[in-house]
Formats: structure tokens, sequence, C-alpha cells
């Protein structure tokens, strides 16, 4: 009985995580209508759309208007079957994606690192096809911090977390991904510097649970991408 409970409940969440996201893709569409076409789009899972760049930017002596189109819960196979909502519906003149953290910590615990590659393959040809003269910047997956304890997260959510989701295959996958925007002709932009611990670790001070980042890690972040900006 108590199985079927906790199987209802992961269907409900399961169900609501779904029309959240759909809810998300529809609000964008008619934010993309009355945008202004032509500028920088950010586009991928939560860690794009919890980045406040547009708040960030506000301290930079250069400026420019950036549409920020991530989706919490996102994979690569999701932002392929949502890209005209999520980058060509704004015809971008530059393009930052970070895609793919979410294929890497598999809620199966199944990681395919194959699956991931041929994902992101396809979603680069597609830009490629359709934005030809865009600048388009794949981004770094940032580390993560499994060691630390935060509140509100026991051993047994840690472990589900992080059972594929490791520094060591976030690395490995950052190589691959290189390998990748390379053969596209796109630069890859390593924005980690100085988000990490000497253990290689997400520094604590910067995240409030090991994946997602404070505004504090975000900045530093930005700091690394004024330069493409």
């Amino acid at each position: 009985m108590a199985q079927n409970a906790e199987e209802i409940i992961n269907a409900f969440m399961q169900e609501h995580s779904l029309n959240e996201k759909a809810e998300k893709v529809k609000k964008y569409s008619i934010l993309n209508s009355l945008a202004v076409k032509g500028q920088t789009v950010m586009a991928g899972s939560s860690l794009m759309e919890f980045f406040p760049v547009n708040e960030l930017q506000q301290s930079l002596a250069r400026q420019t208007v950036i549409y920020n189109r991530g989706i919490a819960g996102y994979v690569t196979r999701e932002l392929l079957s949502t890209m005209e909502e999520c980058i060509f519906e704004l015809e971008p003149s530059k393009l930052f994606i970070n895609i793919g953290t979410n294929d890497i910590a598999s809620a199966d615990g199944e990681y395919q690192p194959l699956r991931l590659l041929e994902n992101y393959n396809e979603i680069l040809t597609r830009i490629g096809a359709r934005l030809p003269g865009c600048k388009v910047y794949v981004m770094a997956y940032y580390p993560v911090n499994a060691k630390a304890d935060f509140s509100g997260i026991d051993q047994a959510m840690k472990a589900g977390m992080f059972s594929t989701r490791t520094n060591a295959a976030l690395l490995a996958a950052n190589a691959e991904v290189e390998k990748l925007a390379e053969r596209h002709g796109y630069p890859f932009i390593n924005v980690n510097e100085g988000l990490t611990d000497g253990e290689g670790n997400l520094k604590e001070a910067y995240t409030m649970d090991g994946v997602h980042m404070y505004a504090s890690g975000y900045a530093v972040v930005l700091n690394n991408l004024k330069a493409y900006l």
C-alpha cells in the first residue's frame, strides 16, 4: 500500500512538472511576440533560468538586451522539442546555451552520455541551419558540491541528487561537449573560474543545495562572461 501511495505521489509530481514546463513555454512564446528581435538569448535548464543576468548586469559599464529562456528541469530532449519558443522566435544575434546537466542527473540513475551528445549535436545542428549568422556560445557545466550539508537535504536525498551528477561526470561531459562545439564551429566557454574550492567542488557559500547557485555564484559567472556579452 505504501509503495502504491509513493507511486501515485511520484506520478502526480511528474505531471505537475510537465504542466509547469508547458506553461513556461506558453508564456515565453507570448513574451517573444513582444520582444525585440536580434538580441541576446540564454537557453537551457534551471541553471540558466535561475541566472539573474539582467539584474546583475546593471553593475556593468556596458549592458545589453538579454532574454532568458531557461526552463527548470529541462533535458536536451525537451529543448529539442521547444526550440521555436526558447530560441528561434527571438531570432537572436547571440546565443548562450547550457543544457544537459539534467541528462547527467538522470532520474532513473542511468545516465547515457551518448544520448546526451546525440541530442546536443542535433540542437547545435538546428541552430546552425536556422541561425547561420548567430554567434553561439556553448557554456561549460557548472561544478557541484556533494560534500557539504545543506538545510532540508538529508542523506537519502543527497544520494539521489548526486548518484550520477558528479564532478567527474561533469568534467568528462564538458570535454565531450567542447569537442562537439568545435565541430560546429562554436566557441566553448568555461565560466567556472572562481566557482570552486580547493577540492574542485562548487563553493559552499555559492549554493543552496550543492547544485543551484545564489546570485553570488552567478556574479562570478557573469564576470567570466563579460568578454562575450
